[in-house]
């Protein structure tokens, strides 16, 4: 059964407000979300598999130095960068993560390689890259990934007030009714060495499933973990019969209960949407079949000025 498709994305949030960007950076931004929602945009007008497009999509946020993932990570307390990435099909419930890698250029390729092509969910550190260079997806040396801007985070312990919660993402439902969700991230800026967040974690920072919904997180990942909150949400719809909007508010409420903050972006098994978020805004960014996509970096939810 043909359906119109369905892509999210996000680029992370927390403080994201007009007095913390340039109108050049608003710009950079907003182009660089527009250049991802193209990227999964082609492979859905190839009637390609929900799991490709979130691929593709967050793929290109991790090119980008703006965002928290992949080129852009942040700095461990050590000095070093380690990145987590998930991705999960919500037509087997099939998954796959990586933890701690510092030297594969697209960490959410390899998750995308551990989903496809091993038995199991989740790989870290060296395994995660071992396995990785077996499967031929490019290897880099770890100095890639540093920016000046990231370094000078680390210097000086903190993260810009825009940009606390770091993570990027995708959700999708693609043509055939198919739902998929992905998540990559360099995690919290001068991080525990080995620290790893909900990101990676299936049903914590990311869930889908053909029968409720895909949800792809950002925010607190500590407090993500603690609420499984990606799952949650699915679960709000299964056993309680939320629409998919009240069971992300009802989620993200749980989050604000535990002290945080954060977002999630998510779809549903009928092409419903959810861009939320706690904080003052959210780099998002929506396209549907045969519509012009949509972007937006600010507050509040629902807006796209």
């Amino acid at each position: 059964m043909n359906r119109p498709y369905t892509l999210l994305i996000h680029g992370g949030c927390e403080g994201i407000t007009k007095d913390h960007y340039s109108p050049q950076s608003q710009k950079e931004h907003l182009e660089a979300l527009g250049t991802s929602l193209a990227a999964g945009r082609r492979v859905l007008d190839n009637r390609g598999h929900a799991v490709d497009a979130v691929l593709a999509a967050v793929r290109v946020l991790e090119d980008c130095p703006l965002f928290n993932a992949g080129r852009g990570s942040v700095f461990t307390r050590a000095g070093s960068i380690e990145m987590d990435a998930s991705v999960m099909n919500g037509e087997n419930l099939g998954a796959g993560a990586v933890a701690g890698i510092t030297c594969i250029k697209n960490p959410v390729i390899a998750a995308g390689a551990v989903l496809k092509k091993s038995a199991h969910v989740l790989l870290m550190g060296t395994g995660a890259e071992e396995f990785c260079k077996k499967q031929g997806l490019e290897k880099v040396d770890p100095q890639y990934f540093h920016t000046d801007k990231r370094r000078k985070e680390h210097l000086a312990d903190k993260a810009p007030e825009g940009e606390k919660y770091g993570t990027v993402g995708a959700v999708c439902m693609d043509g055939q009714g198919n739902l998929a969700a992905a998540a990559s991230t360099g995690g919290i800026t001068n991080k525990q060495y080995g620290r790893v967040g909900d990101s990676p974690i299936i049903g914590a920072g990311v869930y889908a499933d053909n029968s409720t919904c895909a949800v792809s997180c950002t925010g607190e990942g500590e407090l993500f973990l603690r609420r499984v909150a990606a799952h949650r949400v699915s679960a709000l719809m299964a056993f309680q019969h939320l629409a998919l909007a009240e069971a992300v508010a009802e989620v993200l409420e749980s989050i604000r209960d535990l002290g945080g903050k954060g977002g999630m972006i998510a779809v549903d098994k009928t092409g419903q949407v959810c861009l939320a978020f706690t904080t003052r805004g959210m780099f998002r960014g929506l396209v549907r079949e045969h519509q012009p996509a949509r972007v937006a970096m600010f507050g509040p939810p629902g807006t796209w000025a």
